[in-house]
């Protein structure tokens, strides 16, 4: 009965303790990571000298693609199927923390007396639109990809008329093939993006400003 006992107490000890093991692991992995575009890019100054006068802008709010409009950070494993990781999220939308890097660039650029985000009651000169941006980490090949792309157009608001517009895509290889590595690759994926979009809006008001 001694041993009986002993065996019970046991296997009654080991019991709880898978129990309890299942209880705290996936409790603590459905705690959401949650991670932020925040590149880090170096900026020429392309002053404009051809304008004498006070030169704003005002940056839109870019419209994402459907599957894009949302914190949730979208891979896809084949094509036209979008899919979520469960477990890892963006801090916002990636067109809200788009439009915040795309004001700080075209500040960094100066070519503008003032920048600003909508919504703001200042009515500027120049409005820089956006739509039709992607954000998704593919998966087709052995290494995965994040691709990142939109198309802007750059608006003269006094004129009420388009001075260009240009689509940009940017695929950046993912340091691994998980929800961080993805991050790492968006964050170098918007980088290019922004400097390659702050060297076309100064040739576009260089042009035609």
């Amino acid at each position: 009965m001694g041993r009986l006992a002993s065996f019970t107490r046991i296997a009654l000890l080991l019991l709880m303790i898978t129990l309890t093991g299942c209880s705290i692991g996936p409790a603590a992995k459905s705690v959401p990571h949650t991670y932020l575009l925040s590149p880090e890019v170096a900026f020429t100054n392309s002053p404009n000298p051809g304008r004498n006068d006070t030169v704003t802008l005002l940056v839109s709010l870019p419209r994402a693609q459907p599957g894009s409009d949302t914190i949730r950070m979208a891979y896809v494993l084949r094509p036209h199927e979008v899919s979520y990781y469960a477990f890892n999220q963006w801090a916002d939308t990636p067109a809200r923390m788009l439009m915040r890097l795309l004001a700080l660039a075209m500040e960094k650029t100066g070519l503008w007396e003032a920048v600003f985000q909508m919504p703001s009651p200042v009515r500027a000169d120049h409005r820089l639109d956006a739509d039709n941006l992607v954000l998704e980490q593919q998966f087709f090949s052995s290494r995965s990809r994040v691709r990142l792309s939109l198309r802007v157009q750059l608006i003269d608001v006094k004129r009420q008329s388009v001075m260009d517009t240009r689509g940009f895509e940017i695929f950046e290889d993912a340091p691994t093939a998980d929800a961080y590595g993805g991050v790492i690759a968006a964050n170098r994926a918007a980088a290019k993006l922004l400097e390659e979009l702050a060297g076309w809006v100064a040739t576009v008001m260089r042009e035609g400003g």
